[in-house]
């Protein structure tokens, strides 16, 4: 009988009634209520009760045979007893071991029974979880707006790194990006990918006066080639410990990143990527961009759910893209891989209206962007728009990232086909590796 009591304590919140074996130590209480002889000891009273006694049960369970609660197990675990029924049950399973036994089965089979739930916290819960402890107490060093999408992207991937175990972090992971109009791709594992983000991050931390994570990696200025030699520079394949200095390199990014946001020198910073360059805060949001697309490609590896950005943090992403693009489109000209302008006699003074697209981008990050066709210099015009594509906010970051084919992305297209064209062709050219 006591090993049916025993097994009944490893039920966390079977029965109703708080059962205790009263021992030696224990204080007995007199017929009369009280303790070792003294007054009565009043009932509980919950605060939330309003001061009112906590009442006591109106009916015993019910005496059953213990062929009928045994046939109520199954019943008890689905939680489809009656009120009475399952005090019944309750009472008996702490005096009966089989039937104890039995219903932690049939609680574990009915457990089997629900669908599995995603290990991911809601996009939006680490937000709301600080700004709650913001609207309390002010942070000391508070994290700018423009740093805020990188300081979000790189705790989102880092998540995903704890709970990934160490075989995983040799999984194979695609890159894909696009050079010139031709798709490429090349093959690493998960820690290749955070050796990557690790290398390239640290062109913004030199920019930031920190220490680069390559110190003998002067002729080294693009992304591509940092990534090649941190690769050189290692004698064996990454593993899960660059996973450390990725972490604390990010941290040290967002801290130096916020100091400087007050300072008005921080306003004249850029990081350069060899071959152009990028104002600090642009370069954030870029850093931000790239490890979300990289995140996705680990969570694809290891079949593990991943979200979006937030969507004010998406549709500061997709700004600074539809920002870069009349650049990348002009250099695309020069390059022989886009049409001619078409106001090839007169330049359109800079600051002037001319031919534009409307890129109208729906769902997260939503909203609108009038590109300049013809010169970088010149301004998007409503009145001057010759074509309209319509994109969901998703997609367009993942056409800019090399994910999507400019033929593959699902637009909606309106107007002069060889801007439309043009542009989509100059988003997938945003990518690298």
């Amino acid at each position: 009988m006591n090993g049916g009591a025993e097994r009944f304590e490893r039920f966390e919140g079977f029965g109703r009634h708080e059962r205790r074996q009263v021992g030696a130590g224990d204080d007995s209480r007199d017929g009369s209520g009280g303790r070792d002889g003294g007054e009565a000891v009043p009932p509980r009273v919950p605060a939330e009760d309003g001061g009112q006694p906590v009442p006591e049960p109106l009916t015993a369970p019910p005496v059953l045979a213990h062929g009928v609660l045994k046939a109520l197990l199954g019943a008890w675990a689905l939680a489809a007893c009656s009120a009475q029924e399952t005090a019944a049950v309750e009472e008996h399973l702490g005096t009966c071991g089989p039937c104890a036994d039995e219903a932690l089965r049939l609680r574990e089979a009915v457990g089997l029974l629900h669908a599995e739930d995603s290990l991911d916290l809601a996009p939006a819960l680490r937000t709301r979880v600080l700004q709650g402890c913001l609207d309390r107490r002010a942070p000391r060093i508070p994290v700018p707006d423009w740093v805020a999408p990188y300081d979000a992207e790189t705790a989102r991937l880092d998540a995903l790194l704890q709970d990934i175990g160490n075989a995983e972090w040799h999984a194979p992971v695609r890159l894909r990006w696009f050079e010139g109009d031709r798709p490429v791709s090349r093959r690493t594992t998960v820690a290749g990918v955070i050796a990557h983000l690790l290398s390239v991050d640290g062109l913004v931390a030199v920019a930031l006066g920190l220490d680069d994570p390559l110190p003998r990696a002067a002729d080294a200025p693009t992304p591509t080639a940092r990534t090649e030699a941190y690769r050189r520079a290692s004698r064996f394949p990454p593993s899960r410990g660059v996973r450390g200095p990725w972490r604390e390199q990010s941290h040290a990014l967002v801290r130096t990143a916020s100091l400087t946001s007050g300072n008005s020198g921080s306003e004249k910073l850029s990081v350069s990527y060899g071959d152009f360059e990028l104002p600090l805060r642009d370069a954030m949001l870029d850093r931000a961009f790239e490890c979300w697309i990289h995140a996705e490609d680990i969570a694809e590896a290891v079949a593990y759910p991943y979200e979006p950005p937030a969507p004010r943090h998406l549709h500061r992403m997709i700004d600074l893209a539809a920002r870069v693009l009349p650049t990348v489109l002009a250099e695309r000209r020069r390059a022989g891989l886009a049409t001619p302008p078409r106001q090839t006699r007169h330049l359109v003074p800079a600051g002037s209206p001319g031919r534009s697209l409307r890129l109208e981008i729906e769902g997260l990050g939503g909203g609108e962007w009038l590109i300049p066709l013809d010169s970088p210099a010149a301004v998007g015009s409503a009145d001057h728009a010759v074509a309209h594509v319509a994109l969901d906010g998703v997609e367009f970051c993942r056409l800019a990232a090399g994910r999507v084919s400019p033929e593959d992305a699902a637009a909606g297209q309106e107007g002069d086909r060889e801007a439309i064209r043009d542009v989509l062709s100059a988003a997938a050219s945003l990518s690298r590796m």
